[in-house]
């Protein structure tokens, strides 16, 4: 039996995707009416406390919103607990949470174990997506098997219990950086007088996404040196991105953050390294 806390749209497609493999699945949900649908599709739906809906299962899987809920959920149900479970944990928190939670149930003889995942809906319906993992290295290795068929890749991200829910947050910021770069360059496309629409005549022809991981490369490994687009080149386009988004009456929210770091950066003399030199004092931990 898997039982399964937390049923938004993540974890609703996580209890049809075990029901369409064959298993028995338990959903339990605050807000039961947000269960209620997945009996329809052959999942039990508890309506009584969540200590009922564990009760007797193998593992118990909770997608819920954050440190607080995962720990007042994980509190409410440990009288069902039953012998030998194992609590896989997809929310997102934070370290620290993962970390504290992972030493708190290990006293009480239960595996907890923080798994976070880039996975959306539709993922978790047809298994592709990626789990994050880290820890104990043999709770990793026997909870892996368990894992895998639920993802196209579970991920180890080494020893440190609280290393899983760091990378989650890593890649969080990735995409709320895009959707960020996105908002600030719609906004200057508006100042041009160029429709939002029209903007991707731009990225079906200009595909920058082969390039991300070598330009991360290069900053990690600090060969400002080489420059194939120098900082005082890049502060003036910036220059140019702002006077066209004033000019239009559009605010740019993310540009002006990132032209103070370059006039910094200017004025310490690196106008003529790599425009990446930006990150020089993060990766060289000054």
């Amino acid at each position: 039996m898997i039982t399964l806390l937390g049923t938004g749209l993540l974890g609703s497609a996580f209890a049809r995707a075990f029901l369409r493999k064959g298993e028995a699945v338990r959903v339990w949900n605050r807000t039961i009416a947000r269960a209620r649908p997945l009996a329809r599709d052959g999942a039990i739906v508890v309506e009584g406390d969540v200590a009922e809906a564990v009760h007797g299962a193998e593992r118990v899987h909770l997608v819920l919103a954050d440190d607080l809920a995962v720990d007042s959920v994980l509190a409410a149900a440990a009288p069902g607990f039953a012998p030998g479970v194992l609590v896989f944990d997809h929310s997102t928190t934070s370290p620290r949470g993962a970390a504290a939670r992972t030493a708190h149930w290990r006293a009480r003889d239960v595996v907890y174990v923080h798994a976070p995942v880039f996975m959306g809906p539709q993922s978790a319906l047809e298994h592709n997506g990626m789990i994050l993992v880290s820890g104990d290295r043999e709770v990793v290795a026997r909870v892996t098997p368990l894992l895998a068929p639920m993802t196209g890749k579970v991920v180890d991200v080494g020893p440190r219990v609280e290393r899983a829910a760091a990378f989650k947050l890593l890649g969080n910021l990735i995409l709320l950086s895009f959707g960020a770069a996105f908002a600030d360059m719609l906004a200057l496309a508006r100042a041009m007088d160029i429709a939002p629409a029209d903007v991707r005549t731009l990225l079906d022809h200009f595909d920058p996404g082969p390039s991300f991981v070598r330009r991360f490369k290069r900053i990690t490994e600090a060969r400002y040196d080489q420059p194939t687009w120098d900082l005082a080149m890049a502060r003036k386009d910036a220059g140019l991105m702002q006077a066209e988004a004033d000019r239009g009456g559009f605010e740019l929210r993310v540009l002006p953050g990132l032209a103070a770091l370059m006039d910094e950066m200017i004025a310490r003399g690196l106008g003529e390294a790599d425009w990446t030199v930006i990150a020089k004092d993060l990766v060289e931990g000054t």
